[in-house]
Parts: structure tokens; C-alpha cells; sequence
């Protein structure tokens, strides 16, 4: 694999230098694969948003900052941000799509099927039932108790990701669990209150 800083990997890569953007690529894809899961589920297409991510890099890869030149690390933290945000980005255009699809299949199907109750959640494993919950919780609740409890990010992970104050990170993340507890019972052990450096929620481990 071609060495190299991120800044140096993106300077070449932007010259045509193929191998360069392999190793960029080959350096990030693992931490936006799981981004791109932990926002989107395992059947949500998050292969294909991160490939969309690295397509939009190698159309238009972002300008480092002019006094990043030289220093490493400002350089991969401006990389990694533009990375993640644009992952971001691609997962909430899915999400958007995703809604639309299942609202008008929603309406198309029985009554039954859309009935929403606990028996239903019953009927289902713990990791379906979680998911299917997650779903109903305002937006910005969603995206950080997914980057929580399915991508594992601390809160100031999931603060650089979303561009919001860790303290607001963390009263979504505890309002979040605390809907989900109220619709799920039984079935979970959440605890909204943990401390925010820590990086794993609870969830009796059905969704590690």
C-alpha cells in the first residue's frame, strides 16, 4: 500500500495518481462502512452509500485548508470530516428514500400489517422490534441513538458527526432511549443515563 500522510495520499490522488486514491481509500472505507451501517441497518444499502462517498471524492475531492500544509494531523482530521459528513449526507438521502418506499407500501398493505402494537413487536426478534422503533423517533433522535447504540460512537464522535453540541447530543441520545424503553418494555434494558465518554450502550447486547 502506498505510505503517505492523508494530505499527501489526496494531493496525489488529485493529480490522477490511481494508487493514491486506492490507499485512501483502503485507509477510511472500514470506519464509513461502519458509519453508513450503524445509520442505515444491515439490509439499508450502506455498501452503496459509502461507495457514493468515495465516487463524490474522486469527482471532487475536498481543498485542504491552506494552513493544514505539512501538519499531518489537521490534514486527516479535515479528510475524515469531509468524509464522514458527506457519509452522513448520503445516509439521509437513502433514509429519505427508504420513508417514501415503506410509506407507499405501508398503504398498500393490510390493515393488520401496519398495526404497530406490542403484539406485534412480540412477534418479532428483539433486533427487529428495536429497529422498527428507532424508525418512529423524531430525526435528529434517530441519527444519534443509531450512531449510539448500533455504531458504538462516543458522544463527542457522534458531536463532529452531526455538527451538534455534545450536551445536545446527549439529552437526544437519553430522549431517545427513553422512547424506546416506554415502547419496547420489557424486551430492553436501555440506560440513557451512562456517562458520555463511554463508547457502548446497553441493550442486553442483542444489538452488538
Amino acid at each position: 500500500m502506498l505510505p503517505g500522510s492523508d494530505g499527501q495520499l489526496l494531493r496525489l490522488a488529485r493529480k490522477g495518481d490511481a494508487r493514491a486514491f486506492e490507499a485512501l481509500v483502503h485507509r477510511h472505507q472500514s470506519a464509513l462502512l461502519r458509519h453508513a451501517r450503524a445509520l442505515l441497518g444491515e439490509s439499508g444499502g450502506y455498501e452503496d452509500v459509502v461507495q457514493e462517498v468515495f465516487l463524490r471524492l474522486a469527482q471532487k475531492p475536498p481543498e485542504l485548508p491552506t494552513d493544514s500544509d505539512a501538519d499531518a494531523d489537521r490534514e486527516r482530521a479535515y479528510l475524515l470530516s469531509w468524509l464522514h459528513r458527506v457519509t452522513r449526507n448520503c445516509c439521509m438521502d437513502a433514509m429519505r428514500t427508504t420513508t417514501r418506499r415503506k410509506v407507499r407500501e405501508e398503504r398498500a398493505a393490510a390493515p393488520e400489517a401496519v398495526d404497530g402494537g406490542i403484539g406485534e413487536v412480540e412477534g418479532r426478534d428483539t433486533r427487529e422490534a428495536v429497529e422498527r422503533s428507532l424508525e418512529k423517533l423524531p430525526q435528529d433522535q434517530h441519527e444519534v441513538v443509531v450512531l449510539r447504540l448500533l455504531g458504538g460512537q462516543s458522544y463527542k464522535e457522534i458531536a463532529e458527526i452531526t455538527g451538534k453540541k455534545i450536551g445536545t447530543v446527549g439529552w437526544l441520545v437519553s430522549e431517545g432511549l427513553k422512547a424506546l424503553s416506554k415502547e419496547l418494555g420489557p424486551l430492553l434494558s436501555l440506560s440513557p443515563t451512562r456517562h458520555p465518554d463511554s463508547r457502548t450502550t446497553s441493550l442486553r447486547g442483542e444489538l452488538s
